[in-house]
């Protein structure tokens, strides 16, 4: 899909996420122009010039390797900054090691724009979020994480496969942390409106692959970049083509199923505003006591922090 305006994406952090975006990026030319920043400069140089060479094939796009002053007019800016995951640590591990780096990147992100959509990715990516927009100030509806829209994505595909039904058909949701606590929604899961008919002991096998599909692509390759690379596309296209597309993304929420003052991944409605409007899912019990579990401790783990 062609940029139906001139538009800026800034990324931060050219490790395997933040340049496997940029490439998703520039192969369906989301937007006009695409800044690589990265502390390690000539990282960032040598993408810009590897992507550059293939223009000719392309074309179309303006791509260069920035600072933080090309983020002045960026219409989105995605942060993949930080420690990565290694094998065996959970996405919690990393959280002191980050939420020091993204102090640093976001006050150095408002100094210079305001107008902007952060996207965030890094790991942990809700409490992440949730930082970037106490620090930054500003509007909770321009400040977006990754959430489980990928989780989602791999539930989807797991539930495909074992029905033998396209993914792109299957209505499922994984809601919740990014992360160990997130909780599958089996009770509205769906294909063209027919629940899903599935023993619970697949469901959870099912369930149980999806947690754990980053546990196993680390250990396998050292990083997982292919399918975040397009779920972070997906959101980009949702916002500069100003979809309405539904998402889940983490998002702050106010009373959502009883849950407050935290980011959680969860299906909202994403334009050109960023995340225009929650939409409240109707869970059982069981899974509003899970829901409020995963809420219950991210904001443990927000509370031993000082923002």
């Amino acid at each position: 899909m062609k940029p139906y305006k001139r538009s800026r994406v800034a990324i931060i952090g050219m490790g395997a996420v933040g340049t496997t975006t940029g490439y998703t990026l520039l192969l369906r030319q989301r937007m006009s122009e695409l800044v690589f920043i990265d502390l390690n400069e000539k990282k960032a140089k040598g993408e810009m010039l590897d992507m550059n060479h293939g223009l000719p094939f392309l074309g179309g796009v303006k791509v260069w390797a920035g600072t933080y002053e090309d983020c002045k007019e960026a219409d989105i800016i995605i942060i993949t900054a930080g420690a990565s995951q290694k094998p065996g640590e959970t996405r919690i591990d990393l959280l002191k090691k980050n939420a020091a780096i993204f102090e640093e990147i976001i006050d150095q992100i408002v100094k210079i724009n305001d107008h902007g959509i952060m996207l965030i990715a890094t790991n942990p990516v809700d409490i992440l979020s949730y930082i970037s927009w106490k620090r930054s100030g500003w509007p909770h509806s321009r400040v977006i994480g990754s959430g489980t829209l990928l989780d989602s994505a791999r539930f989807r595909y797991l539930i495909g496969t074992y029905k033998g039904i396209d993914p792109r058909s299957i209505h499922a949701h994984i809601i919740g942390e990014h992360g160990d606590s997130e909780l599958p929604v089996w009770s509205l899961a769906n294909v063209a409106g027919t629940p899903l008919v599935i023993p619970e002991e697949d469901k959870t096998d099912i369930f149980n692959s999806t947690k754990n599909a980053a546990y196993e692509i680390i250990d396998a390759k050292g990083a997982t970049s292919y399918a975040i690379g397009l779920a972070l596309d997906r959101i980009v296209a949702a916002i500069l083509g100003d979809e309405g597309a539904v998402l889940n993304v983490s998002a702050l929420l106010t009373g959502y199923n009883g849950v407050s003052d935290v980011y959680l991944g969860v299906p909202c409605i994403v334009d050109h505003s960023g995340v225009r409007e929650l939409l409240d899912l109707p869970l059982n019990q069981e899974e509003r006591e899970a829901f409020h579990r995963s809420a219950d401790k991210l904001k443990a783990e927000i509370a031993k922090l000082s923002i």
